[in-house]
């Protein structure tokens, strides 16, 4: 019997009915509720690559969960994750209730100090590093991540004038994500609710060889799968409708200035030069005379 007219949803589903299926179906079922974003943006064939089984084994576990084969699970997925994309903001504001004007901002403010406290830098030292050594550096950060991404981008170029990328900078974004390379480093930007264009991204860099340092808001992202550094930013516990992007880019900054102490003197000479052009070119307005 079908399960379109349930009302329980499929992840519900999955968790109710885990303890009591076979070790095998455990397994794709444990890898499905971790990565449903997955299950609805690849084929049944790439899924089951990612989760080392076979692509009958998902569909076996669709039928154990009372559907009729993969496709009517992975529908009852896409319409699950629809539903919530069509409220990912105004949600957030039910879910948290009316919040007087006046205390909202000290609340947003100490919201934002909270999560900032709980950043690792020595994830992002060791971030830098893989930064530092790169001979390409690719920056990936779509819809509201796009000004992070452009942050360090600016930032890095100011000292590495050279060889540093902006995903759709110039051009279309799927040019960009095409000339992936062996050896690049790409940096990928994102919170929930996820992009297309990031995941695509992310895919792309683990399938071309890329060394991946995710700034993500979980561990569970879709960015974080399969990257050599992941850099966590709260971004959902303050009381904003809107996730907070403080710790992701008080998070781009410091990689960025730790990228540049690593450089050592030819990254001071090369931040000079630019300092030198910028001023040529008078990008500044200059400071006013001091009063006598």
């Amino acid at each position: 019997m079908s399960r379109r007219a349930s009302q329980e949803t499929p992840i519900e589903a999955l968790r109710r009915a885990l303890p009591g299926l076979p070790p095998r179906l455990q397994e794709a079922g444990r890898f499905l509720a971790r990565h449903d974003f997955d299950a609805v943006t690849r084929s049944m064939r790439e899924l089951a690559a990612a989760a080392g089984t076979h692509p009958a084994t998902f569909t076996r576990l669709a039928q154990a969960l009372g559907y009729a084969g993969w496709d009517e699970l992975r529908d009852a997925l896409i319409e699950l994750r629809r539903t919530a994309a069509q409220a990912p903001y105004s949600g957030r504001v039910r879910a948290l209730g009316t919040e007087p004007a006046a205390s909202l901002p000290a609340e947003m403010l100490a919201a934002d100090a909270a999560g900032l406290s709980h950043i690792r830098p020595a994830p992002i030292a060791e971030a830098a590093r893989t930064l530092h050594l790169a001979r390409r550096i690719w920056l990936a950060g779509f819809r509201s991540c796009r000004g992070i991404a452009q942050v360090l981008h600016y930032q890095l170029r100011l000292f590495r004038p050279d060889g540093v990328r902006l995903i759709g900078g110039v051009g279309p974004e799927d040019l960009d994500i095409g000339a992936l390379q062996n050896g690049d480093v790409v940096v990928l930007i994102s919170f929930a609710p996820y992009s297309r264009p990031i995941a695509l991204t992310a895919r792309r860099a683990q399938a071309s060889g890329c060394t991946i340092i995710a700034l993500a808001d979980t561990p569970d992202a879709p960015v974080a799968e399969g990257a050599q550094h992941l850099l966590l930013f709260d971004a959902a516990t303050g009381p904003g409708f809107f996730p907070s992007l403080t710790g992701a880019l008080a998070t781009a900054q410091a990689l960025a200035a730790a990228t540049f102490a690593l450089g050592g003197e030819p990254a001071l000479i090369r931040l000079r030069e630019t300092e030198e052009r910028l001023a040529a070119f008078s990008e500044y307005v200059p400071e006013k005379e001091p009063r006598t």
